[in-house]
């Protein structure tokens, strides 16, 4: 390739996203004081964009606008243009989205907005086409009339916008009322599970029409809800509504059956047509989810979604250095001579294809019957393509075939004449022919940047997995990422997390010149998946960690008059806003997670303090989750954890010793919500006995593996028959 035209400031940075910007002919900054003060000193308005690069709609705004030199020059002229990749830096994100969703009524990115010189939002949108069209004014137009307002009406728009950041403040805020107190947990379960259900599908499963997302927060609380009612008829229901939707997610086009792993969301109702691009945070949240799945129901299937997850993150997200990459992008080149990428090119098939990489008979079949035949009826592969027009607007899909499994095995080897197990042994083939065809085509973009909140969450779903399915690999390779974290995105001198780390050259892992701290999301996901590395592995070392990340949130993050964790950090001038989340989304909001980990973090260390903590933040958000707790699903599941208290399970033994391993294999395999683990092995130095002093009293009983369930630190009888503790495990 010939010599970049233009390069600007954000080839000196490290995400991927801000240097997929570096050779646009917009003179972008990074966020940072160079940008504020350029703006203060020339009087000049920002237009802040921000992103990330395995995002569909901003790769289209970079080549329709941010490429075009006309449109480059109008932006250096009249503005300071920032980028931020908002993976990178979700405070600034957080804060000008509140804006974009409070003045338009939605949001998403690319997110354009426009600022004064000191920060403050005036104006704001999404995506903008290029030029104007019949029902929107193109992003050009939008410059240049911006650029006029600032000029005629400087004083009324510096005015709008400080109207604007207060009624923001006064809107965003969220505190305790008086003398709140939690809310009460039935109440709060019930309408939660009621609201949920009335938006259940009850053919596709999933909470909508389309687009349709994994919302693995829903399915938690849905198999939390099932522990805590699974007499009666609406626990039954809310553990069929779980199980359904994660079955349905894993036969449909969403779940790549070639590649493994999962997409981002469904376009369709029918979870057929995906956005393509997958993210690290599903696959984390998703192979738990699975794992609850295999351990509530005891079927193989689920626990094959679970390997196949793992299979995917293990192979394309990880680092040698054992972190974890952010994602994979949605958009690739069809082939090695395309001279533009499409959505969704690296996954589908025409049916030409198929035929002509599956000619093979099958013997013992239907005569005359092909491996193509199989695969394209078991796959629901067309002639002319499989993707509904409607769901292709750009035509990028025409003519080809997104895979999703229409029919159960019995009915396709039925339909061909074929034994259960011989066509699982024939879709097998087939599925690793096509892996090795597709590994010839140009693949997506990969975003190498590992954050850790999101090691976090794959962290315990490494964890989660290795404990439910008894494969010791899985936990390892947890430990793996753990002690990555604790390498490069850990400041023991601080004791403080920092928020990013990059690939750099010859694999080595590298960090930005001015490191990004940790934001609340990065402390309590990596908190969580501390604590199910302990459960999962026993090392204690994990533990004494998480509490050490516990203390540092609390010194960092509380709101001692409002209760509950901001967002970020005090003492930011750049941060207009100091946010708490109010919603969980995609990942769960950082104050549901953090519930359940003070509870915990209180099981480990006898600090009742933070149980107290807990209750704060749901007295914070009493009033939310009492009147719409669909939005808060993860913290109303902690709520009724809050409620039931924990149950501490107390081994006594030796870990490696049979009867030991047997009774944990036993606490492992059984789904229950409100309890944590522990192994009393004895050493009196050790840290768990540092902390809890009580466990010195426990013995084994008759010299055999002996568990102890307790709450509050009032210890049960001793149990020895791994049957009873089943049934005790129960809620």
């Amino acid at each position: 390739p010939s010599a970049p035209r233009h390069t600007n400031r954000l080839i000196n940075e490290k995400s991927p996203y801000l240097l997929q910007h570096a050779h646009n002919p917009v003179d972008w900054y990074p966020w940072g004081q160079e940008a504020f003060d350029k703006a203060k000193t020339e009087n000049k308005l920002i237009f802040l964009s921000v992103g990330y690069s395995t995002c569909h709609w901003c790769h289209v705004m970079e080549e329709e606008s941010f490429k075009s030199e006309e449109i480059g020059e109008i932006m250096n002229e009249h503005f300071v243009c920032i980028k931020v990749d908002r993976e990178e830096r979700p405070d600034v994100d957080k804060v000008y989205m509140t804006f974009v969703q409070a003045t338009s009524g939605g949001g998403g990115w690319p997110m354009s907005v426009w600022l004064t010189p000191d920060l403050k939002p005036f104006a704001g949108g999404t995506y903008f086409p290029p030029e104007d069209g019949i029902h929107r004014v193109g992003f050009r137009t939008v410059l240049l009339r911006i650029a006029e307002q600032w000029e005629e009406n400087k004083d009324a728009l510096l005015e709008s916008s400080q109207r604007i950041l207060e009624a923001l403040r006064c809107t965003s805020e969220i505190r305790v009322q008086g003398q709140e107190s939690p809310p009460p947990a039935k109440e709060v379960m019930d309408t939660c599970f009621q609201q949920l259900s009335r938006s259940y599908d009850e053919d596709y499963g999933g909470f909508s029409k389309s687009p349709k997302f994994p919302t693995p927060v829903n399915l938690n609380f849905l198999f939390t809800y099932w522990a805590l009612h699974r007499t009666t008829p609406e626990g039954a229901r809310a553990l069929q509504m779980a199980l359904h939707t994660l079955k349905m997610m894993a036969h449909g086009g969403i779940h790549d059956h070639i590649g493994q792993g999962f997409h981002r969301y469904s376009t369709d109702q029918h979870w057929h047509v995906p956005h393509f691009e997958k993210m690290l945070y599903d696959q984390g949240q998703l192979a738990a989810m699975y794992s609850r799945a295999f351990q509530i129901s005891g079927d193989e299937f689920f626990a094959d979604v679970v390997r196949d997850i793992l299979l995917y993150v293990s192979r394309d997200l990880s680092d040698r250095a054992g972190g974890f990459y952010s994602a994979e992008d949605a958009d690739s080149y069809p082939t090695t001579t395309s001279r533009e990428k499409r959505e969704g090119a690296f996954c589908v098939w025409a049916a030409k294809e198929l035929r002509a990489l599956l000619p093979d008979p099958v013997e013992g079949a239907t005569e005359g019957t092909t491996l193509g035949d199989v695969f394209m009826h078991h796959y629901g592969v067309e002639e002319a393509g499989n993707v509904d027009p409607m769901k292709d607007p750009y035509q990028e899909l025409k003519g080809k075939n997104v895979l999703i499994a229409h029919c159960s095995p019995e009915l396709t080897a039925a339909r061909f004449g074929l034994q259960p197990s011989r066509l699982s042994a024939l879709l097998q083939e087939c599925r690793q022919r096509l892996s090795s065809a597709r590994a010839q085509r140009p693949r997506p973009h990969l975003d190498t940047k590992m954050l850790a909140a999101w090691n976090g969450l794959m962290i315990s779903g490494f964890a989660q997995a290795g404990a439910a399915l008894a494969e010791q690999g899985y936990v390892s390779r947890a430990a793996q990422a753990a002690a990555f974290l604790r390498t490069h995105l850990f400041d023991p001198d601080s004791g403080r997390l920092l928020r990013s780390c990059y690939q750099g050259k010859d694999n080595s892992v590298e960090q930005s010149a001015v490191p990004i701290q940790g934001f609340l999301e990065d402390y309590v996901f990596v908190i969580q998946a501390l604590f199910d590395l302990y459960e999962a592995s026993l090392e204690q070392g994990w533990l004494e960690w998480a509490l050490h990340l516990q203390h540092m949130q609390d010194k960092l993050f509380w709101d001692p008059k409002g209760f509950a964790y901001f967002s970020t950090e005090a003492g930011d001038p750049s941060l207009l806003l100091r946010l708490k989340d109010d919603q969980d989304g995609a990942e769960p909001t950082p104050n549901s997670i953090t519930v359940t980990n003070l509870l915990r973090a209180a099981c480990y260390s006898g600090h009742m303090d933070w149980v107290e903590k807990a209750g704060k933040i749901l007295a914070a958000f009493s009033e939310r989750l009492q009147k719409i707790p669909i939005t808060l699903p993860e913290m109303v599941r902690a709520t009724a954890v809050f409620h039931h208290t924990l149950k501490q399970v107390i081994v006594c033994g030796d870990p490696q010793g049979e009867d030991i391993k047997e009774m944990l294999h036993c606490i492992r395999s059984v789904f229950s919500p409100n309890k944590v683990l522990m192994v009393a092995d004895g050493d009196s130095t050790g840290f768990l006995y540092r902390q809890l002093p009580f466990l010195a009293s426990l013995e084994r009983k008759d010299g055999k593996a002996t568990a102890y369930i307790c709450s509050n630190f009032t210890c049960s009888l001793p149990v020895t028959s791994v049957q009873e503790l089943r049934r005790m495990l129960r809620p």
